[in-house]
């Protein structure tokens, strides 16, 4: 739904309001009598006559219940030519009148609307030299053809001239090489006077002549926009301006509110004809497009006031005739026209800016082709390769990380971390005690036996790491190593030691290893997380590039509408006011424009339960009457109520 559904809307509630506060306001003149002759009088004609029957029908066709269609086709306006009953007819007239204006504006919102992307087309061309002298190279076969055919149709004229005088001196005797010749020369001399012609133009590169192009071409646009614009302004501005009607007004009082509804109801028949008969004329400016509409208006010889004696001097059958030729011919003939003009002066066809990459795809394509069906071997064993790297990477890097954390997590004991084997150290020290205390019990020092109870306490010893006797044999076999290692006991203890040293290599493991196993959760998280962050980053990839592009065209959405909020802050803030603080009728246009579209953006974006009272805001923002300083607020208020949805 638009703001067009909206404003034709509201006016054709005005007049089913207006209708039943000026029946009510005749009804209560009236004195008992009167009215019963008044009641007997209408059922007589509703009897008699089939007009007012039809009259009814086509009103009631004309009114805007349904919310999803408030704007009808073209065609329900006829059947008003004929019309026995003068207040039904005016009504039907102003229903009419209500739809043909509806189905202006949005013709003129849906023209109006698209040549910001020929602007903005334009802007990058002249942007940069590389888009300039890309449009360059994509319109130079346009340019050729044309300056083809100007040669050809020049050389034509020539033609039929030349033999014109042949025939008239009955020169029929020329030989073919000749009638070559004649033709070849007037080929030279067509394309050397086309050459004169554009002699001015030639100096220039074909860049410059290209950016001078899109220039002209840009300010057309702009000037085609600001057009429609304006026009759209003057249509929401001074069309269909009816008077508030007060249910306190009465009876001579609404008597004249119907004759300055029909007056209205003239008037912008009058205006909506003007309109489409000059918004074509972009050659004129702003101001002397709206000096038209305006002398227009009032030399119209339909437009109406109120006489003397209170009656109107227009017959709403002619009104409804006038209603049936702007929708047969004049907003047909501007439609077309403003087409012409989009076409002109717009963004190039698709076929001119693709076709370079179209035919060095078509020219390629053959050789691509070759180069696949050649190497069908070696692309088919990529694509296995590329499977099974994908396959080995989930199964070694996600699912074994996985169950081995699941295991951790169970205690399972084929997924704890260990260094070492759990047996390992008490073996090793158990080993050495026994070592240690047979070697004791075999030297003893100062040649005293040990007894079982020291043996225990050097038992004791020996597991806290004490190995004095062990050393102290050392010490004594080192007083002459060489025969201690022949003769004594100095290869024992070294090997004593050595085991001594092993157990506590193993103790020291044993540390390491029941710190990994306190952490042992946190490794396997690590271990996993690799594999498991490539595999989210790949998917995320994949579901971005060929899956659902749900989320990318949500957040183009959003951007879209932010865009549209910066061209309405623009348009506002650049905006230059009446005398009465107001907006123009070109900003007031140009403001519609982008709040029409704000308006089917926020419908994308917004819940349903916020989109009533953003609704409402954008209500206060097109109303024009508060002025240009108290919109800027709205807009405000528009943003940062909004900016959840629109960030």
């Amino acid at each position: 739904m638009s703001i067009v559904d909206d404003q034709v809307r509201r006016l054709d509630a005005f007049l089913d309001k207006f209708q039943i506060n000026t029946a009510y306001s005749r009804s209560s003149s009236f004195t008992d009598n009167e009215l019963e002759a008044q009641v007997a009088a209408a059922d007589a004609t509703a009897k008699d006559g089939s007009t007012t029957a039809k009259l009814k029908t086509l009103v009631r066709g004309l009114s805007t219940t349904s919310s999803s269609r408030p704007v009808l086709s073209r065609r329900p306006t006829q059947g008003i030519a004929s019309a026995d009953d003068a207040d039904l007819a005016w009504l039907a007239a102003g229903k009419a009148t209500v739809q043909t204006y509806g189905l202006i504006l949005n013709s003129l919102l849906e023209q109006t609307i698209p040549l910001s992307e020929s602007i903005w087309y334009w802007d990058d061309v002249l942007g940069s030299y590389s888009r300039t002298a890309l449009y360059t190279i994509q319109t130079s076969p346009q340019k050729f053809w044309r300056h083809a055919q100007e040669v050809y149709e020049d050389t034509k004229g020539k033609i039929r001239n030349r033999i014109g005088l042949q025939q008239s001196a009955h020169d029929a005797q020329t030989s073919i090489m000749n009638h070559w010749r004649e033709f070849y020369g007037l080929v030279q001399s067509s394309i050397r006077e086309r050459t004169l012609v554009h002699a001015r133009t030639s100096i220039l590169s074909p860049f410059a002549l290209s950016r001078m192009e899109a220039r002209r071409k840009q300010n057309n646009v702009k000037k085609l926009r600001e057009t429609n614009a304006t026009a759209i302004g003057l249509l929401v501005d001074e069309g269909l301006t009816f008077q508030p009607f007060d249910d306190e007004y009465k009876a001579t009082v609404a008597r004249l509110d119907k004759m300055q509804l029909q007056s209205t109801i003239a008037k912008s028949v009058s205006l909506l004809d003007s309109v489409l008969r000059h918004a074509t004329a972009i050659d004129n400016s702003i101001s002397e497009f709206e000096d038209n509409i305006f002398a227009s208006v009032e030399a119209d010889p339909e437009f109406i006031s109120l006489s003397e004696a209170g009656e109107s001097t227009t017959n709403p059958s002619r009104l409804a005739t006038r209603l049936l030729q702007i929708l047969d011919r004049q907003l047909p003939e501007q439609e077309r026209g403003c087409a012409r003009m989009s076409v002109e002066f717009g963004k190039p066809s698709r076929l001119v800016r693709y076709w370079i990459p179209t035919v060095l795809l078509l020219v390629s394509g053959t050789t691509i082709l070759r180069i696949l069906v050649n190497r069908r071997a070696d692309i088919i064993q990529w694509f296995q390769d590329l499977g099974g790297t994908v396959r080995d990477f989930w199964l070694n890097w996600v699912i074994d990380p996985t169950k081995k954390l699941i295991g951790t997590i169970r205690h399972d004991e084929q997924s704890e971390i260990a260094i070492m084997s759990k047996e390992s150290l008490t073996a090793d020290r158990d080993s050495l005690e026994r070592m240690v205390v047979d070697f004791a019990v075999a030297h003893p020092n100062n040649g005293i036996k040990y007894t079982e109870p020291q043996i225990d306490e050097l038992r004791a010893k020996v597991r806290e790491g004490d190995l004095s006797p062990v050393l102290r044999a050392y010490e004594r076999e080192m007083q002459s190593p060489i025969r201690s290692a022949i003769t004594g006991h100095l290869v024992q203890t070294l090997l004593i030691q050595i085991q001594k040293t092993k157990v506590d290599v193993e103790v020291a493991i044993g540390g390491i290893d029941s710190l990994l196993k306190s952490q042992e959760l946190l490794f396997g998280f690590v271990g996993i997380a690799p594999g498991v962050l490539i595999s989210y980053f790949v998917a995320q990839w994949l579901r971005n590039s060929f899956g659902s592009r749900k989320g990318i065209r949500s957040s183009k959405k959003k951007g879209e509408t932010v865009r549209v909020l910066r061209n309405i802050d623009r348009t506002l803030n650049n905006s230059i006011p009446t005398p009465n603080g107001l907006l123009s009728y070109k900003d007031h246009g140009l403001l519609l424009c982008e709040v029409n579209v704000l308006r089917r953006r926020a419908a994308l974006v917004l819940p349903g339960n916020v989109q009533r009272e953003f609704f409402e805001d954008l209500n206060d923002l097109m109303d024009i009457r508060i002025g240009v300083a108290r919109q800027i607020k709205v807009l405000e208020r528009i943003r940062w109520a909004y900016s959840k949805w629109f960030r």
